[in-house]
């Protein structure tokens, strides 16, 4: 059973940018977790759930008590719901469950998880990546990050105001003649190297940048986390890249959304 490699480490992601904020909250309710970065931007007020559910009242309960969190709060939030968390029958009704409270699909991804990575199946190109710090990589990475996941950037940057954000949060951007061009973020927990923020510039995209800086990424993650498996969530756009890479998709995470 692999996926709660990924539901775990997904939680764990969201719970580093939490704690790294004055006003976020990290929360264990009875079934479900919460970790909220009390941002504008409502996928980063994220709940979860956190043991399986085999019953429809069982997963009402748990959309409740972070809606009554998020309503005292006056905070717009999501789900991110491992659906394999879900006994079969449930997880075909779960869709009408969510919307009758509130809560309406945004997105569905593949959660993928490799052991090792395959071979680049061409040349790569020579990037210079840096660590994000502060300054003028951060900006760059919450410019990338705004334009690609299209988000409003003011949205994107008061989630990543926080310099302690970059501490547990190892984020790279990919430089091509000087201009940045690609992001990856790396996420340790849950037993998994999490790999998230792949994204590269919409001109500059099917040129290698992104495969180039997230190889680079994850080749500094092994470095303290050599045996750890890789996963991650994938986009439609990224899903032939990640299969080529040595993914495979071992669960399947839908959003949810206030």
């Amino acid at each position: 059973m692999s996926f709660p490699l990924v539901a775990n480490n997904l939680r764990e992601s969201f719970r580093v940018v939490a704690t790294s904020r004055a006003v976020g909250e990290v929360r264990e309710l009875h079934g479900a977790s919460i970790a909220s970065a009390g941002a504008t931007f409502q996928m980063f007020n994220a709940a979860f759930l956190a043991q399986p559910v085999s019953t429809e009242p069982e997963l009402v309960q748990r959309i409740l008590l972070p809606s009554v969190h998020f309503q005292s709060r006056g905070l717009a939030w999501a789900y991110w719901v491992c659906e394999d968390w879900m006994e079969s029958r449930l997880r075909k009704r779960s869709r009408k469950v969510f919307e009758q409270h509130g809560l309406h699909l945004s997105t569905e991804l593949p959660g993928m998880m490799a052991d090792r990575l395959l071979p680049p199946v061409k040349p790569l190109p020579h990037l210079d990546i840096r660590r994000v710090r502060n300054g003028s990589t951060r900006d760059a990475f919450i410019d990338i990050g705004s334009v690609c996941f299209h988000v409003p950037i003011d949205w994107f940057r008061e989630v990543f105001d926080s310099e302690s954000v970059w501490e547990n949060f190892a984020a790279y951007v990919g430089y091509f003649n000087g201009v940045p061009v690609s992001t990856t973020a790396i996420v340790h927990g849950g037993g998994a190297v999490g790999i998230y923020n792949v994204a590269t510039t919409p001109l500059e995209q099917r040129r290698g940048f992104g495969e180039a800086t997230m190889r680079h990424a994850i080749a500094e993650a092994r470095l303290t986390h050599p045996f750890e498996p890789l996963v991650l969530q994938s986009t439609p756009v990224g899903l032939s890249l990640y299969q080529r890479m040595g993914f495979k998709t071992i669960a399947r995470v839908a959003v949810y959304s206030s």
